[in-house]
C-alpha cells in the first residue's frame, strides 16, 4: 500500500506542476539593465568589434555595457526541426560572418498560460552568455568560473530569456542560460521512436539537449573568458529536476564539477521507458496515428501537439542509458556523479499552487471541501491520517492546510531525504528559503498569504522586470545569497568572508540553513516544522 501511495501522490500532484513558475515573464533586457542601473543609459550599451567572439562554429558578435559582455541566441545546436524531431540533438552547420548576438533566440514550443505567450517555432536550441566586462583587470587562468543556468517550468513551459543574471555576474563569474526542448517535444517516449534510436531509448531529449549545451560550454566558454574546468550547474523547479538528472546521467560525467538544485526533489523516482512508451502510444492516437508510426508523428503540426499533450505530463525516464536509474536509487547507490551540491527548498512551496488551482479557478477550499481536496491528493485510504496530521483548525484557512501537505509531501521531505543520502558522500549544503514577505512576481494577490512559496527565491538571484520590489533588508538576504551562490560556484564551498557561516549538512545534526532576512541563520526544525516522519512512514521507507 505505501509504494502505491507514494506512486499515487506523485501522478495526482504532477499535473499541477505542468503549470509551474518561471515562466515566460516578458523581460526585455535593455530595460532590465537600465532600470537596475540607470548610468548605463545612452551610449553606453553598444556592439563593437571588440564585442566579437569566435566559437568553433563562427563568430558571435554581442553586446557590452560598462560592467557586462553578453552574446545572445547563439545556436548550440542544429534545429530539431523535420527528421531531427524527437532525435538527439546535432551539431549546427558553420556560419562565416559574425552572427548577430544582441538579442535572444526563439523560445521553444509550448502553449499559451497565464505565464506567457505560445510558441510554436521548433528552431529553439540557443544559449546565452553573460561575462564580466572589466576592462583594466588582469584575469588569471584558466578563467571565470562558469554557472549554467537551466530554467524551470514543469519541463513543459518556459525559456531562458527570462533570467538576467546581472547580480550574479557581477561576483566575477559567467552566466550562461539555456533553451530546450520541452513538453511532448522534449520528452515524448514512443515504442516507435525507442525502434528507430541507436540506443534503443526515446523521450530524454530535453534532458539530452541540455547535454548537448554543455558539452558546447566545454568546447567553447573559454573563448569568453570561462574555465572550462570549473562548471556549475544550477536551476529551479524543473530545472532542479534536470539538475538531479544529470547528477545521476553518467553521460553527463565531466561536463559539471558543482550543482545547485533549487525547489527540484518533487520527483525524485522516475517512471520506467516502458511506462512513458504507453503513455506515447496514448499521445499518438490522440494526434490520429493509427498506425503509430513515427513518420506519422513527424508530420503533425505542433499547434496539434500542443493541444494534445495535457494527456499526461512531461517527465524524465529511466532509459538504461540517459539515465539509468532514478535520482533517489542512485544516490542510494552511490551511483551519480559525485560533485559538491547546493540543495533548497521554500517553506510555503505548495501555496502557489493552492493559489492557480483553487482562488484563480473558482475560490478558496471551503471546509467542506477540504477532505475531497485532501483525498485528490492522497487518495482515499491516506485521508484520515492525513486529516488527523493536519486538522483544520490548526491553520486560518483550508487552503493553507492543503498548501502545508502539499510542500511537506511533495517538496520538502523528498528534498530532505536526499541530503541525507548526499550527505554521505559529497560535500552538500542544505538550505530552505524563509522569507514569508517575498514578493509574489507571477500570481495576483489571493485569499491568504503567499509566504515563501514556490520560485520566490528567483527574485532574490535574477534582476527581472516584474513583480514587488525588494526592501532594505530583503536586498541584504539577496546580496547574501548571491555570494553562497558565486562563492560556491568558485570554490565548492559557499562560504566567505562577511558572511554567516553555512555549515554542510549532516544527517545527524539535520543542520540547513534558513534564507531569511536580513541575513540567513541557521535552522533545526525543519523535519518537524514540514512532518517528515509521518510522511516516511505514511509513504514508506522509514526515517534515516
Amino acid at each position: 500500500m505505501k509504494p502505491h501511495l507514494k506512486t499515487r501522490i506523485y501522478s495526482r500532484c504532477a499535473f499541477l506542476l505542468r503549470a509551474l513558475n518561471n515562466i515566460k515573464l516578458f523581460p526585455i533586457l535593455f530595460v532590465v539593465l537600465l532600470a537596475e542601473y540607470p548610468a548605463l543609459a545612452d551610449s553606453t550599451v553598444v556592439a563593437s568589434p571588440t564585442s566579437i567572439v569566435t566559437t568553433e562554429r563562427g563568430p558571435v558578435r554581442g553586446v557590452v555595457t560598462p560592467t557586462l559582455r553578453m552574446y545572445l541566441g547563439i545556436p548550440y545546436a542544429a534545429p530539431p526541426v523535420g527528421k531531427l524531431r524527437w532525435r538527439p540533438p546535432k551539431v549546427h552547420d558553420r556560419w562565416f560572418t559574425p552572427l548577430d548576438a544582441t538579442k535572444f533566440g526563439n523560445h521553444c514550443p509550448q502553449e499559451s498560460s497565464v505565464f506567457g505567450a505560445a510558441s510554436v517555432t521548433e528552431d529553439c536550441l540557443f544559449l546565452n552568455v553573460f561575462a564580466p566586462n572589466a576592462p583594466g583587470e588582469t584575469r588569471a587562468l584558466p578563467g571565470y568560473p562558469v554557472m549554467v543556468w537551466i530554467h524551470g517550468g514543469a519541463l513543459t513551459v518556459g525559456e531562458s530569456d527570462d533570467y538576467i543574471p546581472t547580480k550574479l555576474v557581477q561576483q566575477g563569474v559567467i552566466v550562461v542560460t539555456i533553451n530546450y526542448r520541452l513538453g511532448a517535444l522534449g520528452f515524448l517516449a514512443h515504442p516507435a521512436l525507442t525502434a528507430e534510436s541507436r540506443e534503443h531509448i526515446s523521450g530524454n531529449y530535453g534532458l539530452m539537449d541540455q547535454q548537448f549545451a554543455l558539452k558546447w560550454v566545454q568546447r567553447n566558454i573559454t573563448a569568453f573568458g570561462g574555465d572550462p574546468g570549473n562548471v556549475t550547474i544550477f536551476g529551479e523547479s524543473g530545472g532542479g529536476l534536470s539538475v538531479l538528472s544529470h547528477l545521476t546521467s553518467p553521460i553527463a560525467a565531466g561536463l559539471f564539477h558543482r550543482a545547485i538544485i533549487e525547489s527540484g526533489a518533487y520527483e525524485i523516482t522516475l517512471p520506467a521507458l516502458a511506462d512513458e512508451e504507453s503513455h506515447g502510444e496514448a499521445f499518438a492516437a490522440s494526434l490520429g496515428c493509427v498506425d503509430q508510426s513515427a513518420r506519422c508523428l513527424r508530420s503533425r503540426p505542433v499547434k496539434k501537439i500542443l493541444a494534445n499533450w495535457g494527456l499526461f505530463d512531461s517527465h524524465p525516464n529511466v532509459d538504461g542509458t540517459i539515465l539509468p536509474q532514478s535520482p533517489n536509487t542512485a544516490f542510494d547507490n552511490s551511483q551519480f556523479n559525485h560533485v559538491p551540491v547546493i540543495h533548497g527548498t521554500n517553506h510555503d512551496e505548495w501555496r502557489f499552487f493552492v493559489a492557480l488551482l483553487f482562488d484563480l479557478a473558482g475560490g478558496p477550499i471551503t471546509p467542506e471541501q477540504y477532505p475531497l481536496v485532501v483525498e485528490g491528493m492522497v487518495g482515499p485510504d491516506a485521508v484520515p491520517l492525513v486529516l488527523a496530521e493536519y486538522p483544520l483548525d490548526s491553520y486560518d484557512s483550508p487552503d493553507l492546510a492543503v498548501g502545508a501537505i502539499g510542500t511537506d509531501a511533495i517538496f520538502a521531505c523528498p528534498a530532505r531525504i536526499a541530503d541525507q543520502a548526499l550527505s554521505a558522500q559529497v560535500p552538500i549544503f542544505a538550505y530552505e528559503f524563509n522569507d514569508i514577505n517575498a514578493p509574489e512576481v507571477f500570481l495576483p494577490p489571493v485569499s491568504f498569504p503567499y509566504g515563501a512559496t514556490h520560485a520566490s527565491e528567483l527574485r532574490y538571484l535574477f534582476v527581472l522586470t516584474w513583480g514587488g520590489q525588494l526592501d532594505g533588508q530583503q536586498k541584504e538576504l539577496s546580496d547574501a545569497m548571491v555570494r553562497y551562490w558565486t562563492q560556491f560556484a568558485k570554490s565548492g564551498d559557499p562560504n566567505s568572508s562577511g558572511l554567516p557561516f553555512w555549515r554542510q549538512y549532516d544527517a545527524i545534526t539535520d543542520e540547513f540553513q534558513s534564507l531569511v532576512p536580513p541575513l540567513p541563520v541557521t535552522e533545526f526544525n525543519f523535519a518537524i516544522d514540514h512532518k517528515c516522519d509521518f510522511w516516511a512512514r505514511l509513504l514508506g521507507g522509514g526515517t534515516r
